[in-house]
């Protein structure tokens, strides 16, 4: 054929056209699910000849919500456009301000100049506060768009203009707000920590799972409470952010809603610059099962696509990629004319009567708040699977030249004086030209419509938010019976501490004061630690409980799941279990309910993996204890350098709110966690405890007494020595390295004559945190009497050398060593791991008891109280190897 048709083509369209003829009228008589059933027939026909069918995982590049069956808007469009206009100024002008008074005091405009309309209808319609005993919504907002979230709370005047002033300033002596949402710095305001990118979405997806959690287990009605997540989309790179969106689809959290901001921009340039992000999202979430909304373009394109009967318009959009995208929110009008519809004369006919200006001003979909709305009214009405919306905005949004659309709009934090009148032009804010270099910021009379129609808004919603309360009662702890068989000790019987813990945790989840609050998290190691035995008790939670048989079902303690089981067994993700730890630790305030939460890990993978997440815990004022399991270096046998813990005691010290210890005995866990749970749920102390148990077996004692404070900060003498000798060490050990001090203790004194107490050093942060806060005080108090720290209480008037064995980096006794009052000598595990026995292990890294016992008399020999011959005998006797590499290097 000369022109161009290739032969059959007119078949092809005739068939076509009688395939889409047939498909509207089954639309039309038989309904979409009819057209599903009818499609996925086909797919299995095709499959069954050999044919493979892909399906790219995406819809069209358009808004999922076409016009004509958007939800009508219920609110004044032009009341909430005026809102909006002043919640966008001042919140520039917080930023502006700030950075005008200190220079590089930060702050971030640009971002929530892309999303004021998303959060601005959500706020207005959607958003419920809790009330009158209901519970409202949990909302993780965008780090980077606080600014927005104060504006909008001093126009309802929950915040001052000097509130706003101090932005960024808090230790201005009349107060100031916090850069992002941090919880622990503004505990009456902001719920949830949401700055540290990619946190946010896990722990949105792991709150709504603790919500139905706390359902199934008859522990709270929440009703239809949701859980927001206001993401961005190059926050949607970090690994967290999508690790666990199949989470929410398997567990069909309907009451989760994602609303990710995509501006196409992340902080240095276009998210996907030669892609496009919200198909990218939207294959990702549709293939987990999620439902997805895309919101893309504003009610300006609709008279477009409803005129472009070919698709070519269509398939303009698709083929656009970001970058180019985001080069059209910088560009004039006949740029975006020759470029985007100069593609193809028919595109060219569609905006043949558009001016170049209106061309400039086609919104995108997340700057349309008829569409926004519709979006989340959807979401609302969706059940049985999560929801995300994809909402296409500009970054910058309003800036013009300053910053709309740019690649340096993220680091905007400065406008000039023609910058802000641009801004306060294009948003018709009225202050004038007199006063607009000083960014005033604008509030609203009282008596105006805007102030009305805001309360209005907010009180149909259960008022103010975002607002954080404390409302729980202490809880009722448990009487010394649950704890006692710790205190008595094993007798002849060995066992491990893990074992001990893992028995007084079952303990706790018989009692009927507060079993039915404590909550075990475990990613995926449960047997590991010796926990299998509470499956079978109290079960593993599963909202669906569990609908198949399991292969171990004729065992005792078989897998078993059931809707109100206890344990949240989440597989293999240390971040997933943070993030319940953090949900069920701070439901204190999110739900009115004090939850006990026992975050049970290897604790090489603790720390390490998940250390972002724990400081966000802190931040939260989360409560609960996380237990680091087959801790230490040399403690577990075999398994070598990637799951031997040498260091997370010392990455305890970091969070501000955690407490940490390494015990040795059962007695002392005990302690331990009844001492902090009185702290946390009785006193109400926002801190969490972290203490480490290990695998190796042995015969557990009997609590002394008189060493329960000793416990608690820190250290206290767990044996005594009675030997008359003219030479005294004393031996810190802590953990399962407390045996090798005890075992080294009795060879000093049998084969050197040296007396020598045994000190067990249950926490080194907490006397380091003691000593140092001691000196700070007698630093600001020269004319008082000098305070002692509790380590030199402890040692008082104690002469002799000092020795520290620890299964951790030297770092961490080394941290006492300016208030210790004598010769110190320090003993750890620097180096990697390595697999073998404990004893190879212990001698390998230098912390067994002969080891002790040289560093005890190489203290001595310094201290001139002993020869040097003396100490080389004893290496030889011992079989100690002087030429042995050190093991920090090898």
């Amino acid at each position: 054929m000369g022109n161009g048709t290739k032969p059959g083509s007119d078949t092809k369209t005739v068939e076509n056209r009688e395939w889409i003829e047939s498909i509207d009228y089954i639309i039309e008589h038989e309904g979409a699910d009819r057209v599903h059933e009818l499609m996925r027939t086909m797919q299995v026909r095709a499959q069954q000849k050999g044919i493979a069918f892909t399906c790219p995982g995406t819809t069209p590049y358009i808004n999922t919500i076409p016009r004509e069956k958007q939800s009508p808007y219920p609110g004044s469009l032009e009341l909430e456009r005026r809102i909006r206009k002043l919640v966008r100024w001042n919140a520039m002008a917080m930023v502006v301000r700030a950075n005008k008074e200190l220079s590089g005091i930060g702050g971030h405009i640009s971002t929530f100049a892309s999303q004021a309309t998303l959060f601005e209808v959500a706020f207005n319609h959607f958003l419920r506060a809790s009330s009158d005993g209901k519970d409202g919504d949990i909302v993780f907002y965008q780090g980077h768009a606080a600014p927005g979230v104060y504006a909008r709370a001093f126009l309802e005047g929950r915040l001052s203009e000097k509130d706003l002033v101090n932005f960024r300033r808090e230790l201005n002596p009349h107060g100031g707000l916090s850069s992002y949402p941090h919880p622990w710095l503004m505990p009456e305001f902001w719920e949830n920590p949401s700055v540290s990118m990619g946190l946010s979405p896990i722990m949105a997806i792991y709150q709504a799972r603790f919500n139905r959690y706390l359902q199934d287990r008859g522990l709270k009605d929440l009703g239809d409470r949701k859980v927001w997540a206001f993401l961005g989309d190059g926050e949607m790179d970090e690994p967290e952010s999508m690790g666990a969106i199949t989470l929410a689809s398997r567990e069909s959290l309907d009451n989760l809603i994602f609303v990710v901001n995509c501006n196409l921009q992340r902080l240095d340039g276009p998210v996907r610059g030669n892609g496009k992000i919200i198909q990218e999202l939207e294959a990702a979430f549709s293939g987990a099962g999620w439902n997805v909304i895309k919101v893309i373009w504003g009610g300006d394109w609709d008279p477009l696509l409803d005129a472009d009967e070919e698709g070519v318009l269509v398939s303009r959009m698709e083929e656009l990629v970001d970058g180019q995208l985001q080069k059209y929110a910088t560009v004039s009008g006949d740029y975006i004319r020759n470029d985007f519809f100069g593609k193809d004369e028919r595109l060219l006919e569609l905006v043949k009567n558009y001016s170049d200006e209106q061309l400039t001003r086609m919104r995108r979909g997340g700057h349309d708040p008829e569409k926004v709305y519709a979006a989340y009214d959807a979401a609302m009405r969706t059940t049985g699977k999560p929801t995300i919306i994809l909402a296409q905005t500009i970054k910058g949004y309003g800036l013009g030249e300053a910053g709309e659309g740019r690649n340096v709009t993220h680091q905007q934090k400065k406008l000039n004086e023609k910058e802000l009148r641009e801004f306060r032009s294009r948003f018709g804010i009225p202050i004038s030209d007199e006063d607009v270099a000083n960014a005033p910021f604008y509030s609203i009379p009282q008596e105006s419509e805007e102030y009305r129609y805001l309360h209005e808004r907010r009180k149909e919603l259960g008022g103010s938010i975002p607002k954080r309360k404390n409302r729980v009662e202490p809880i009722t702890l448990p009487d010394d019976s649950v704890f006692q068989e710790f205190f008595e000790g094993s007798g002849d019987r060995e066992v491990a501490t893990t074992m001990a813990f893992v028995r007084l945790l079952g303990k706790l989840l018989k009692n009927k004061s507060i079993g039915k609050q404590v909550v075990p998290i475990v990613p995926d190691e449960s047997r590991t630690f010796g926990m299998e035995s509470l499956f079978r008790q109290f079960g593993i939670y599963s909202h669906i409980g569990q609908n198949y048989e399991p292969v171990d079902v004729s065992s005792l303690l078989y897998y078993n799941e059931a809707k109100g089981g206890a344990i949240l067994e989440e597989g293999i993700t240390e971040a997933g279990s943070m993030s319940s730890f953090i949900a069920a630790g701070a439901s204190y305030a999110t739900h009115g309910i004090n939850m006990i939460p026992f975050f049970t890990f290897y604790s090489m993978f603790g720390f390490q993996r998940v250390g972002d997440l724990i400081w966000a815990a802190g931040d939260a004022r989360a409560r609960g204890f996380l237990v680091g399991g087959t801790s230490g270096r040399t403690t577990l046998p075999g398994e070598g350098l990637q799951h031997q813990d040498g260091q997370s005691h010392l990455y305890a010290y970091a969070p501000p709110a955690l407490r940490s210890y390494d015990p040795a005995f059962a007695y002392e866990i005990a302690v331990i966690v009844r001492e902090g749970m009185r702290r946390m749920f009785v006193e109400q102390i926002d801190e969490m405890y972290y203490f480490t148990i290990m695998n190796q077996f042995y015969s557990m004692p009997a609590k002394p007494d008189g060493v329960d404070e000793g416990i608690m900060r820190g250290l206290y003498k767990c044996r005594e020595s009675d030997k008359d000798s003219g030479h005294k060490v004393h031996l810190l050990g802590s953990g399962a390295i407390l045996l090798e001090a005890l075992r080294a203790a009795g060879i000093l004194e049998e084969k050197f004559d040296v007396a020598a107490d045994v000190w067990s050093a249950t926490s080194y942060k907490e006397l380091y945190k003691d000593a140092t806060a001691v000196e700070r005080y007698n630093m600001l108090h020269p004319g008082d009497r000098p305070r002692t720290s509790y380590l030199r209480q402890c040692l008082k008037d104690k002469k002799g050398v000092y020795v520290a064995a620890s299964d951790y980096l030297k770092a961490l006794p080394a941290s006492i060593a300016p208030w210790m009052p004598g010769r110190f000598m320090i003993l750890g595990t620097d180096g990697f791991g390595r697999s073998d026995g404990r004893t190879e292990l212990r001698r390998f890294f230098e912390v067994d008891a002969e080891s002790i016992t040289i560093a005890a008399l190489r203290g001595l020999m310094l201290e001139k109280k002993i020869d040097a011959e003396v100490v080389s005998n004893a290496l030889a006797e011992m079989g100690i190897d002087q030429e042995k590499p050190n093991p920090h290097f090898s």
